[in-house]
């Protein structure tokens, strides 16, 4: 994932107190994941800005600004510092490479002189040309185009002088017995190197070993192209390695540059053009997420397609959470817009639960419930508190409309009941006892029922007040046929 901006400033802070002469790369890395995510966020800021102005409908909209952004004026700041101190080094580089220059050109000049001077003290030569050897040895770099060059009338000039210098013989031969003594070091050196574990540090080292070689003189000739060959011998099983790295490097970007090109065509498989559920957005969207997971388990592609990968893969995943958000933004709507309806039925509702047209009110309410169910959903924090409200108008107009009818259906059934006892009556002393255990039967019956009413709601209190009036009347009627059974 990649790091913030305020991270990727604290990480150019820290790259500025290491040498900057060898980290380019991850400077240029951090300067190219800073100012894609801070060119995304302007583009955000821009969208949102005419978002909103579209949103206000003004006529000649504002020219948009981008804000100020610290992070990229801290990092701007930072990489001018570095563009500063790299400057600053590489004239240093280069001042020191041309002094360099200039003092490997004196004794390159004073090395032809005594290479091309006649045999005069050839003790004096050869210490001075010993002089001169090391002298060179302790010069650093010079500017790469003149290394070659130089190289090449070093070499000459050391050939040149002993094999025209006219010196004691012995002299040569112990001289040449000291080149081969550390010309063979070299090679045994540059041949332990196989075992170095480091293929990396392995090349680096022997190219140290090559520079050494370079600066030590000549060996017997017969023995030259012997050692030459055993060193090169030494120094081509690494450039193999080292080659076979690399090689193995590249083969393995060029297996993640497929892996990451498998994650794209998967992701322009990911058909989301006409989602219309939430499910259906999840279940893609968790596919997504998989997606992201396994292309940040993999590493870069080759440097030459690397970024453009990168980008076609972040613009598919931009544009499948645009239409994501697309997608929920609508929905939103939906449900303010079923909100506002469900809140205008309440309204309607309220405004009738008062009535005492018990006939045209109920069908009207009835109209509104149904009118309710056809209403999509709203959204879930409004949906329990919504529908209790509705619920509760409702239930104060029937309540009402219920009580208005309660005293006709008790004089209906108190009439019912003087019946039934008058009839009752006529059958004797018989039917009186039969009517009286009937009632005792109902009344046992109904309390025994109305201890399953034990809930704590308006309308569980309301069913025990109802169940507990049908009983005491079912007792009014007990004792009544009993006073008749005592009277006979």
């Amino acid at each position: 994932m990649e790091n913030d901006k305020h991270q990727l400033v604290e990480e150019l802070k820290a790259l500025l107190e290491q040498d900057v002469t060898t980290n380019k790369e991850q400077v240029d890395q951090l300067k190219t994941q800073f100012y894609r995510q801070y060119h995304q966020e302007l583009e955000q800021l821009r969208q949102a800005a005419e978002q909103a102005s579209q949103e206000s409908e003004q006529e000649e909209p504002e020219l948009w600004q981008p804000p100020v952004d610290e992070d990229e004026v801290q990092f701007r700041e930072l990489l001018a510092q570095y563009k500063q101190k790299r400057a600053e080094a590489a004239a240093k580089v280069a001042a020191e490479q041309e002094q360099n220059l200039l003092r490997k050109q004196t004794i390159l000049d004073e090395m032809k002189k005594l290479a091309e001077a006649d045999c005069g003290d050839a003790m004096a030569n050869l210490k001075r040309m010993r002089e001169l050897q090391a002298d060179w040895k302790t010069i650093g770099a010079v500017p790469a185009p003149k290394v070659q060059e130089l190289w090449k009338q070093y070499q000459q000039y050391q050939e040149q002088f002993y094999d025209m210098v006219k010196i004691n013989i012995e002299l040569r031969d112990l001289d040449f017995k000291k080149n081969l003594e550390l010309k063979t070091l070299l090679c045994e050196a540059a041949e332990k190197l196989q075992e170095q574990e480091s293929v990396v540090e392995a090349s680096r080292a022997l190219q140290q070993l090559h520079d050494e070689w370079a600066e030590i003189g000549p060996v017997a000739r017969e023995l030259r192209e012997d050692l030459w060959n055993r060193f090169k011998a030494a120094s081509t099983v690494i450039n193999k390695k080292h080659q076979a790295y690399f090689d193995e490097i590249h083969r393995k970007e060029q297996e993640n540059l497929e892996k990451k090109q498998a994650i794209i065509d998967r992701l322009k498989a990911v058909d989301y053009s006409n989602v219309q559920s939430s499910k259906t957005w999840d279940e893609l969207t968790e596919q997504v997420h998989a997606m992201q997971t396994e292309w940040r388990t993999i590493g870069f592609a080759p440097k030459k397609q690397n970024q453009t990968i990168y980008e076609e893969y972040r613009a598919l995943c931009d544009a499948f959470f645009q239409a994501k958000t697309a997608y929920y933004k609508g929905l939103r709507d939906e449900l303010n817009l079923n909100l506002q309806k469900k809140r205008s039925i309440i309204e309607r509702a309220e405004a009738l639960k008062d009535s005492t047209e018990w006939k045209e009110t109920t069908d009207k309410l009835i109209e509104l419930q149904q009118e309710w169910k056809t209403v999509g959903p709203v959204a879930r924090k409004y949906s329990d508190e919504l529908w209790q409200k509705f619920n509760e108008v409702c239930d104060t107009f029937f309540n009402a409309k219920r009580e208005a009818f309660k005293d006709e259906r008790l004089k209906a059934k108190g009439e019912r009941a003087a019946r039934a006892v008058k009839a009752a009556a006529s059958q004797g002393a018989e039917g009186l006892r039969r009517m009286r255990d009937r009632l005792q039967q109902e009344i046992k019956t109904a309390e025994n029922n109305i201890l399953f009413f034990s809930g704590k709601s308006k309308t569980a209190n309301k069913l025990v007040e109802d169940m507990q009036k049908k009983i005491d009347q079912l007792k009014k009627q007990l004792d009544e046929i009993e006073q008749k059974m005592d009277n006979e």
